[in-house]
């Protein structure tokens, strides 16, 4: 199935979803005896913070009636009430083992990249997966916004020295041990997209020494399928 010009159709949140779903049923079967894949929600993570465990925001409940402040005053109207733009939960497939996780495939959508808040937010994440030693393959089909690329702001916060790779394109990462200077060792491969062209089939590392390969084009042909877009 040659990739869409994704920059001139509507349908994509369909067509996520049914390809995050096709992908975790031809990753089951590769997997082995001791991974387990499913889908779940992008983590979030913050580069260089603690990873305590704690939640980012902490709630307080109530008892009935409200806090025991006394309430604020009457006062004059708001100048604005407005709704204001927040990011939305995004769902990849990710790989355990032994509870922890080891693995993920991230498909890019198009919110992931049209602000500035939302630009920064998800590089933070994807890099995040490789600080914390996860496993990466990391899918952007959408050539806009122009100029912008994740794994060039990937390999920004991870001060690595790659040639740039503009969107679409498809690119696998592989967190490998200590290096003798520091650090640990990082695989990629990178691979160029083009609207037209078949998707080609790429690596998922689950360890150093195993990974499986992913077929790219076979599922995302099934999910534009599943969204008339044969």
């Amino acid at each position: 199935m040659p990739l869409h010009d994704w920059a001139a159709l509507t349908g994509w949140d369909g067509v996520h979803q049914v390809w995050g779903v096709e992908l975790l049923y031809a990753l089951k079967p590769l997997l082995p005896p001791a991974y387990r894949a499913y889908i779940g929600t992008t983590p979030t993570f913050a580069i260089g913070g603690p990873d305590d465990g704690r939640p980012d925001v902490g709630v307080r409940d109530w008892p009935p009636g409200g806090p025991t402040s006394a309430p604020a005053p009457d006062g004059p109207e708001p100048d604005e009430e407005v709704a204001v733009a927040t990011l939305a939960a995004d769902t990849a497939v990710l790989v355990e083992r032994a509870g922890r996780l080891v693995a993920a495939i991230e498909l890019v959508s198009p919110r992931n990249k049209d602000r500035l808040s939302a630009q920064g937010a998800y590089a933070a994440a994807y890099a995040g997966y490789l600080l914390r030693g996860v496993h990466l393959l990391l899918v952007d089909v959408h050539r806009r916004p122009a100029g912008f690329s994740f794994a060039d702001e990937v390999a920004r916060a991870l001060a690595l020295a790659q040639p740039a790779v503009a969107a679409p394109f498809a690119v696998g990462y592989r967190v490998g041990g200590p290096a003798p200077g520091g650090g640990r060792f990082l695989a990629v491969w990178r691979r160029p997209l083009a609207v037209g062209d078949p998707l080609p089939p790429m690596r998922l590392p689950l360890s150093a020494d195993e990974s499986v390969v992913v077929d790219l084009e076979g599922t995302y042909r099934r999910a534009t399928e599943a969204a008339y877009l044969g």
